[in-house]
C-alpha cells in the first residue's frame, strides 16, 4: 500500500471511528435516564416509621425500627436491587405478634444511596450490619435475609453466632459456582468501561419490568406499583453507578479468595505485584485526598484492612501471591474509584 493510500486508510478509519462516538453520544444523550432528586424520593418511600443512621462519615442508611421496643428484636436484611420495602408485609405480621423488627436499605440500594469506599461484597455489607447492630445497641437478635441479603446474613451469622438466637434464610445466595462457570452477563459488562458507563446512565422502566418479572415465580406482585419502586429507587442519585461497581466487585464464593487477601495484607500490601502506574495511581489518590476527603483512603494501612473486601473479588481461584497479576490488581483499583472521581484524576492530579 502506497504512503498516500495509507495515509488515506488512516483519515477514513478516522472518520468512521468519529462518527461511530458521535452516534453512540447521540443515542446515550436520547435514552439516558435523569436521576430522581432525593427529597423527592424521600417523600414517595420514606415513612414515619424511617430513620436514616449515620454508621461512619459519609455512610448513612435508611432504617425502620418498628413493633414494640420491648419485643424480641428480628433483623431484616433484602436482596439485591430491592430494598426494605421487600420486608413490610412480614414486618406487618410479626410486630403484630410482639416482635421488634429491624430493617434496613443496604447501602446502594433503597434510600441508603451509595457509600464514600465504593465497596459493595458481602464483606462489606456484614460490616454495614455489624455497625448497624452496635449502633442500635443489640446484643441478641435473629437475623433473616433474603436472596443476596441472606448471603450477608449466613456470613454475619459465622462470624457473629455468639449474637443470633436464630438464623432465617429465604432464597439465600452463597452457593458455590460450578467450578469454570462465569458470572452473569450484566455483572462481565460492568467490568468493561463503556458498557459500565451505559448501564450506570441508561435505565429504562421495560428494562426493569422484564428483569423483575423474570426474578419472581409469582407474577401477581410485579404490579405497575411494584415495578415503579425498583425503577424508582435505582434512580435514587448515585444507586446507578454503585450498582454497577457491585457488579463489577461480584465474586460468587469469596470465602478462599477472602482468606487468602487477608492472609497477604497481614504481610504487607507494599508485596503485591503493583505496576509502576498502579503505584503512580495510589500517589495521585493520596495527593488529592490530602484537600478533599472524599476521595477514597487508598494507603496501606486502610487497602490492608478491608482486603477481604476489595482485592478478594478480583482473586478468585488464585491459590497464593504468585498467582496474582498487576491486571488483578488493576481491576480491584479501578473498583475502589467513584466513576465521577475517576474521570477527575486526569485533569485534578495530572501525571507530568
Amino acid at each position: 500500500m502506497s504512503g498516500g493510500k495509507k495515509r488515506n486508510w488512516w483519515r477514513g478509519l478516522g472518520y468512521g471511528l468519529a462518527v461511530f462516538a458521535g452516534l453512540i453520544a447521540v443515542l446515550w444523550a436520547v435514552f439516558a435516564t435523569p436521576d430522581i432528586p432525593v427529597a423527592t424520593l424521600k417523600a414517595k418511600y420514606a415513612n414515619t416509621a424511617s430513620q436514616f443512621v449515620e454508621l461512619s462519615p459519609g455512610t448513612t442508611i435508611h432504617v425502620r425500627d418498628e413493633g414494640p421496643r420491648d419485643g424480641f428484636p428480628v433483623v431484616l436484611v433484602h436482596g439485591s436491587s430491592a430494598s426494605l420495602h421487600t420486608w413490610e408485609p412480614w414486618v406487618a405480621r410479626l410486630t403484630a405478634k410482639g416482635y421488634r423488627i429491624i430493617s434496613l436499605d443496604l447501602p446502594a440500594h433503597g434510600l441508603s444511596g451509595p457509600t464514600p469506599e465504593g465497596l459493595y461484597t458481602s464483606a462489606a455489607y456484614v460490616g454495614i450490619v455489624e455497625k448497624l447492630v452496635d449502633k442500635l445497641g443489640l446484643t441478641r437478635f435473629a437475623l433473616g435475609g433474603n436472596s443476596m441479603g441472606g448471603g450477608v446474613a449466613w456470613r454475619y451469622a459465622v462470624a457473629h453466632p455468639d449474637r443470633l438466637s436464630a438464623l432465617i434464610l429465604v432464597d439465600a445466595s452463597g452457593q458455590p459456582m460450578p467450578k469454570g462457570s462465569s458470572p452473569p452477563l450484566g455483572f462481565r459488562l460492568a467490568r468493561v468501561p463503556v458498557a459500565r458507563d451505559i448501564l450506570a446512565t441508561v435505565t429504562p422502566r421495560s428494562l426493569i419490568e422484564k428483569s423483575f418479572q423474570q426474578s419472581v415465580s409469582n407474577q401477581a406482585i410485579a404490579t405497575p406499583a411494584m415495578v415503579d419502586r425498583y425503577w424508582e429507587l435505582l434512580l435514587y442519585p448515585g444507586n446507578r453507578r454503585a450498582t454497577v461497581q457491585r457488579f463489577g466487585q461480584y465474586s460468587g464464593d469469596d470465602g478462599a479468595a477472602a482468606l487468602l487477601a487477608t492472609s497477604l495484607a497481614a504481610e504487607g500490601i507494599a508485596r503485591l505485584p503493583w505496576s509502576q502506574a498502579q503505584t503512580q495511581l495510589l500517589r495521585r489518590v493520596a495527593f488529592l485526598r490530602r484537600a478533599d476527603p472524599s476521595w477514597p483512603d487508598l494507603s496501606d494501612a486502610a487497602l490492608g484492612e478491608r482486603a477481604a473486601e476489595w482485592l478478594a473479588p478480583h482473586i478468585i481461584g488464585k491459590a497464593s501471591l504468585a498467582a496474582i497479576t498487576a491486571d488483578d490488581l488493576a481491576a480491584a483499583l479501578h473498583a475502589l474509584i467513584p466513576f465521577d472521581l475517576a474521570r477527575r484524576l486526569a485533569q485534578d492530579a495530572p501525571t507530568h
